[in-house]
């Protein structure tokens, strides 16, 4: 069965529907260039269903160990995912002994990863200069070029899916794990729970 990880979630009613779905992750984002940004204070106050399976992933851009140590104080994080160079996510890996996942934006075979020092990755489309925010962008790369890629580790499929192309993603790129944000909102950085449940169905079936 496809795992399956919904990012950017900020309330309690789409918390719930993802332990209630047996959903794998759930992606909280402490960036505050992000529609999808958490503050201590909002994150503080979701459920914490790691005993039901549900997994929390804090996701992070180019950040400070102090901006992940300030969170990892207040709420309980299982993996951290990060924007930033290799040998910045290995040394928080190191630092906090929490798994890391590190995102990489893909344009050609060239950027499939030979060799990863952290626990997994996210695979999305490269993120434009005049974005905002590195990733969370809705866009797709070429599913193709995972398709017979031999990973060295774990990895997400990310970028522009929706639950009327998830099932031609999985097919295509061979992935084993996606992951969704823009892809179940009825507007920014606010998710429809009947595309959820749409997306999660479709990814399994």
């Amino acid at each position: 069965m496809t795992a399956i990880k919904i990012c950017g979630v900020k309330d309690l009613a789409t918390y719930d529907l993802l332990a209630e779905l047996q959903v794998n992750w759930v992606g909280l984002v402490f960036y505050p260039a992000s529609p999808r940004f958490l503050s201590l204070s909002q994150a503080a106050q979701l459920p914490d269903y790691r005993n039901e399976g549900l997994l929390r992933v804090g996701l992070f851009v180019k950040p400070e160990l102090e901006d992940i140590q300030r969170v990892i104080e207040k709420i309980h994080l299982d993996i951290l995912q990060v924007y930033c160079p290799d040998e910045q996510a290995e040394f928080i890996r190191e630092t906090f002994k929490i798994p890391v996942w590190i995102a990489k934006g893909i344009k050609t075979h060239q950027d499939l990863l030979r060799s990863c020092t952290v626990d997994g990755m996210v695979m999305e489309a490269p993120s434009y200069q005049s974005d905002t925010r590195p990733g969370g962008n809705g866009r797709q790369f070429d599913w193709s070029l995972t398709k017979t890629w031999k990973s060295v580790k774990p990895w997400l499929l990310a970028g522009g899916l929706t639950p009327d192309n998830i099932q031609e993603a999985i097919r295509i790129s061979g992935a084993k794990a996606v992951d969704v944000s823009s892809g179940v909102e009825f507007k920014k950085g606010v998710k429809d729970l009947k595309l959820i449940r749409r997306f999660v169905m479709n990814a399994r079936s």
